[in-house]
């Protein structure tokens, strides 16, 4: 089962992974726009999100991600993402598009509230701290963050960043 996050009114699959399906096999959406007409209505920046955990093998999010809490408060960052991992199954898939953090979009729409980038990423990797706390300037949000995500693929496409991460359940730690 998927889950497509901010469905709007398209239902495209635009990020395959290798060795998962091409298309969807029982796509659940998720929108707070009721005319999108999403099999869930709900506000993504409420939390709990009404779905059981470990519910999805994938979990997909065009251009949402940006729209979520706000640049600099870490604490709705994790919370966002720590939704994403409570739902998905151990291997399973965040894909993800974002506005590149150099494209006009990326601040340029009054409803963007957080740029996320490849550096983003590196906090959500819990072996990352282990390489990089107490050498590099990395904060360490061990005590907030609890999922894992190992990156599994990210590039540029246009005006996008693009990007799937794998969910370790239980955390690397």
């Amino acid at each position: 089962m998927e889950l497509l996050l901010g469905s709007g009114s398209s239902r495209d699959k635009r990020i395959v992974v290798p060795g998962r399906p091409k298309d969807w096999e029982k796509l659940v959406t998720v929108d707070w726009v009721g005319s999108h007409k999403p099999d869930v209505l709900h506000d993504l920046n409420v939390t709990p999100w009404p779905f059981e955990d470990n519910q999805f093998s994938e979990v997909h999010a065009y251009e949402i991600l940006e729209h979520l809490g706000s640049q600099g408060d870490y604490q709705s960052f994790f919370l966002h993402f720590s939704e994403i991992w409570r739902v998905l199954q151990d291997k399973g898939v965040l894909c993800a598009t974002v506005p590149d953090w150099k494209s006009m979009w990326a601040w340029g729409d009054p409803g963007h509230t957080r740029v996320i980038n490849s550096g983003s990423l590196v906090f959500l990797d819990q072996t990352e701290y282990a390489k990089q706390v107490g050498v590099t300037p990395m904060s360490d949000y061990r005590d907030v963050w609890k999922g894992d995500f190992e990156r599994i693929g990210q590039q540029t496409r246009g005006e996008n960043f693009v990007f799937c991460l794998e969910a370790h359940k239980p955390a690397r730690a």
